[in-house]
C-alpha cells in the first residue's frame, strides 16, 4: 500500500480518501466536524485523552477544535474516507437543537453510514444541492441521536452578528483582522463575540480565520504555487508561520501534503 491522499475536486464540502501505513498524522485539530468511514484496516487515533480504534464499517466523529492524531493500528495499513463539515452548514438542519457533541468518536449507525458513503463515493463529482440538503438532515439527526448539545448554558447568541463575523472573516482572510474590526462589523464587544461565536460554531473567530486561510492555501497548492508565495497570498507572515499552522491543522507539513497528493 502506497501512502497517499486523494482530495475531492471542486468546491463545497471538503472530502478526502487517504491510505497509510504507520503513524500518518501528528496531533492537530480542525474547526469542522470530521466525519469518516474506515474502509480497510484498523484506524487508531488519540482523542480526548484516550487511544481509539475504528474497524471497517465504523463511523468516526471528531468534534470541532478537538486535538487528535491518526494512523494505522496494524501492518496491513489503513484506507479511509473523511469529510470535513463546517458546523454552520448544520445549523438550519438542526432547527432549535444545539450543536451536538458526540462523546464517543467511534460509533455504529447504519443510516448515517449509508449517507456518508453515498456523499463520499464519487470524489470526482460535486455534491449537488438536493443531495447536500439530504446529507445535512441525516447528519444533523445522526449526531443528535448519538450526542448531546454543547454546554452553552447562559450564552444567548446573536446569530446575525455571528454570521456577519463569519462573512467578514471569509472576505478578509488574506488581510490582517483585529478585534476592533470584528466589533465594528458585529456590534458586539470582543468578549461577547468570542463566547457567542464558540457557542454557535464550536470554535473561536481567530481559529475560524486561520482555517479559512488554510482552505485557500490548499487550493493554491493544487495549482502548483510555491509554498513561500502561498504563505504571503493567504495572510501568513512568512512560510514558517504558514507551515506551523498547516501542521497544527492537518498533522503534516505542506511539503508532505504536496507529496502525498501527487502519489
Amino acid at each position: 500500500m502506497t501512502d497517499r491522499i486523494r482530495i475531492a475536486r471542486g468546491t463545497g464540502i471538503e472530502r478526502i480518501e487517504a491510505a497509510f501505513r504507520g503513524n500518518a498524522f501528528a496531533p492537530h485539530r480542525h474547526d469542522t466536524y470530521a466525519l469518516g468511514l474506515t474502509l480497510h484496516g484498523v484506524q487508531t487515533f488519540r482523542y480526548r485523552g484516550e487511544v481509539r480504534y475504528s474497524a471497517p464499517g465504523n463511523i468516526i466523529v471528531l468534534h470541532p477544535d478537538e486535538v487528535h492524531d491518526g494512523g494505522a493500528a496494524t501492518e496491513d495499513g489503513l484506507r479511509y474516507r473523511m469529510m470535513y463539515l463546517p458546523p454552520d452548514m448544520l445549523i438550519d438542519a438542526l432547527g432549535t437543537r444545539e450543536l451536538p457533541f458526540v462523546a464517543s468518536p467511534v460509533i455504529s449507525d447504519a443510516l448515517l453510514a449509508a449517507s456518508l458513503a453515498d456523499a463520499m463515493r464519487d470524489l470526482d463529482g460535486e455534491i449537488d444541492d438536493l443531495q447536500c440538503a439530504e446529507l445535512m438532515s441525516t447528519v444533523a439527526d445522526g449526531l443528535s441521536r448519538h450526542g448531546r448539545g454543547q454546554d452553552v448554558a447562559g450564552v444567548k447568541v446573536d446569530v446575525h452578528a455571528v454570521r456577519r463575523a463569519c462573512e467578514y472573516l471569509q472576505a478578509s482572510r488574506s488581510q490582517p483582522v483585529t478585534s476592533a474590526d470584528l466589533e465594528a462589523v458585529t456590534g458586539l464587544d470582543r468578549f461577547a463575540l468570542a463566547r457567542q461565536f464558540r457557542a454557535r460554531l464550536g470554535t473561536s473567530p481567530h481559529r475560524y480565520l486561520i482555517m479559512r486561510r488554510l482552505e485557500q492555501s490548499r487550493a493554491l497548492i493544487r495549482r502548483g504555487l510555491p509554498l513561500a508565495e502561498i504563505a504571503l497570498e493567504t495572510g501568513f507572515a512568512d512560510q514558517a508561520h504558514f507551515t506551523r499552522h498547516f501542521k497544527n491543522a492537518h498533522g503534516m507539513t505542506p511539503g508532505r501534503w504536496v507529496a502525498l497528493s501527487r502519489n
